[in-house]
């Protein structure tokens, strides 16, 4: 099957002056992405904030152009598009954003709101227009009627279902999702969560989906790419990973989202080596970028960093990732650093550290 998004080593930087006294600095936001998206199947996106979630977005709407790397959607690569053809582009990628409350205009009604993409990018005509208007607040689970009120008459789970609406007005192929059910009610975030699984098996969308909470990416992801400082840690298929994490993050995400099995094979739970603050992605720590809060950290990590590579059906960026994938689920099976640099085969624990 034909991907629907495929990007390649995709990075992004920027240049930072942090003041006129020093030298400009480069901040590597998205540091080498690889991945790709199927019609009707999910990459989810998951890290803390500041990993590069919301920049990896933005590259995939096309609101900012990547530094290095190709990116390539619907089989037309999007590195130096003409005018028409970008904007034939943006029309097949849509973006639903996290804030309900604040993406929709308050001063227009619900109908002129889904309207309005088909008046910028169609020739189609008012009735036609509303037609499709109607259509849509009916396939997001809205009445007919609900096209003549404004945003604030609605709840915040109403306002997402019309966002939603909104940016599938165009019939996009790829729907890029960043963080759309944080500001919501737990509840709420169910219902519009089945929605958009509802509405992904229905017209074959493919989803590119930010969040932080693996909760609720452990219900819609079919594949998980984990990111820290910019660069992917671990990659590959939601449930593998969600069943025996292989990088040390990872396993610290998943320790610390309430609800999820926190078990010790899972990781060090937050506060055993983990509590640091994450470095600055003006100054990325040498070796593994993990290294400085990683409890199971060696003198290899901090010097070397690890290249992203196939373990297991996936791929994982950790010197000792064979070692987590021979760990039993015991508790204490691992307290602290690893006793030996790896030989690419299974390391046994001992006595020594670094």
């Amino acid at each position: 099957m034909t991907a629907v998004v495929a990007a390649s080593n995709l990075v992004r930087t920027y240049r930072v002056r942090r003041s006129w006294l020093r030298p400009s600095q480069e901040l590597r936001a998205v540091g080498g992405l690889s991945f790709d998206i199927e019609a009707g199947h999910t990459l989810a996106v998951v890290g803390e904030s500041g990993c590069g979630k919301s920049t990896l977005a933005r590259l995939v709407t096309l609101i900012e152009k990547p530094t290095a790397g190709t990116l390539v959607i619907d089989g037309i690569d999007t590195t130096h598009p003409s005018a028409g053809v970008a904007r034939q582009l943006r029309r097949r990628v849509q973006l639903v954003f996290q804030n309900p409350y604040r993406s929709l205009n308050p001063r227009r009604k619900v109908g002129a709101i889904l309207e309005e993409p088909l008046v910028v990018n169609t020739d189609l005509s008012k009735a036609e227009r509303t037609g499709q208007a109607i259509a849509m607040l009916t396939k997001v689970g809205l009445r007919p009627e609900h096209r003549a009120r404004y945003p604030h008459m609605f709840s915040g789970g109403q306002r997402q279902r019309i966002a939603i609406a909104r940016a599938l007005m165009l019939r996009p192929k790829l729907l890029v999702a960043d963080e759309p059910t944080s500001a919501l009610d737990v509840s709420v975030q169910a219902q519009i969560l089945n929605l958009l699984l509802d509405l992904q098996q229905e017209l074959g969308l493919a989803y590119l989906f930010i969040s932080h909470d693996l909760a609720v990416v452990r219900h819609i992801a079919h594949e998980l790419l984990v990111m820290y400082l910019g660069l992917a840690v671990e990659q590959g298929p939601s449930q593998q990973i969600f069943e025996r994490p292989l990088h040390p993050y990872t396993r610290m995400l998943l320790a610390a989202t309430p609800g999820m099995d926190a078990t010790p094979h899972h990781g060090p739970r937050p506060g055993h080596g983990s509590a640091r603050e994450l470095p600055s992605p003006l100054d990325p720590p040498p070796g593994c970028v993990f290294s400085t809060r990683c409890p199971h950290a060696t003198q290899l990590c901090r010097q070397e960093r690890p290249a992203l590579r196939p373990l297991n059906g996936r791929t994982v960026a950790c010197h000792y990732a064979e070692y987590f994938l021979a760990l039993s689920p015991r508790p204490d099976a691992l307290s602290g650093p690893f006793p030996q640099a790896p030989d690419r085969g299974v390391v046994s624990p001992g006595p020594s550290g670094d």
